[in-house]
């Protein structure tokens, strides 16, 4: 996808929570059981906040140099302001230009278009969720989606700072859209390969796209969403690594 395609996407499914948000800011999150659609909103222009502070800074950002709260205590109207500076910057700056992120192989602009969007597309479904009015994920964000969750969050390289002492290193297939993921859940890291031919699995884990997204990403839609075709043992391992990684 292309940092346009994200904009694309980052405004679009960020106007959709805005709307559904207008309508129901007391309503409870289901999806993330301690907030209510007001506190989602508030952490989603958070997060905006911060990233716009991570590409100007060039370094992570300490506390107190950005925005937590509106100052005004107009909610909306601040999750307005941040997604527009959060928009402004992204499209005022190239996708290789450098930046500060958490990822240490991509220090890039790009990678705040690429998670911007994708952060966006889940929290509008949580706040969707909360007022009964959800919509399907475009298919091709959804898989990209899929790929960023498994390639960055499962097996990013910081998720190797703790090894995982009762892990199996058993392998799982992950399709959907086509694309072929293929996960070997082992102590000390999570390879992750798109080679339909990388070795036999014990576990395939098959849906289309939003669906699937929406079930690695904490588990937000249940397991009649997607084919799970392997031992329970394995799926209930890839869960709790998920859920470690994701919420």
């Amino acid at each position: 996808m292309t940092p346009q395609d994200y904009l694309r996407h980052l405004r679009g499914d960020a106007a959709r929570l805005r709307d559904v948000a207008a309508r129901g800011l007391s309503a409870p999150v289901p999806s993330c059981p301690e907030w209510d659609v007001a506190a989602l909103v508030r952490h989603t222009a958070s997060v905006y906040a911060h990233k716009v502070a991570c590409m100007r800074l060039l370094r992570q950002p300490a506390d107190g140099e950005w925005a937590t709260e509106p100052s005004d205590g107009d909610l909306l109207a601040w999750f307005d302001r941040e997604l527009a500076t959060l928009c402004d910057e992204l499209s005022s700056r190239d996708a290789a230009d450098p930046s500060f992120t958490w990822y240490p192989p991509d220090q890039t602009v790009g990678f705040w278009h690429r998670r911007m969007a994708q952060e966006t597309v889940v929290h509008r479904y949580d706040a969707e969720l909360a007022l009964g009015e959800t919509s399907p994920i475009d298919e091709e964000l959804a898989i990209d989606g899929i790929d960023e969750v498994l390639a960055v969050f499962l097996a990013g390289p910081w998720y190797g700072d703790e090894p995982v002492e009762d892990a199996t290193s058993r392998s799982v297939l992950v399709c959907s859209g086509g694309r072929t993921w293929h996960v070997t859940l082992g102590r000390d890291a999570v390879p992750i390969s798109t080679d339909d031919t990388a070795g036999a699995t014990e576990l395939v884990v098959t849906g289309p796209p939003g669906e699937t997204l929406l079930w690695l990403w904490g588990g937000r839609v249940g397991d009649d969403v997607v084919t799970i075709d392997g031992p329970a043992d394995l799926a209930a391992e890839l869960r709790s690594r998920l859920d470690y990684c994701v919420s």
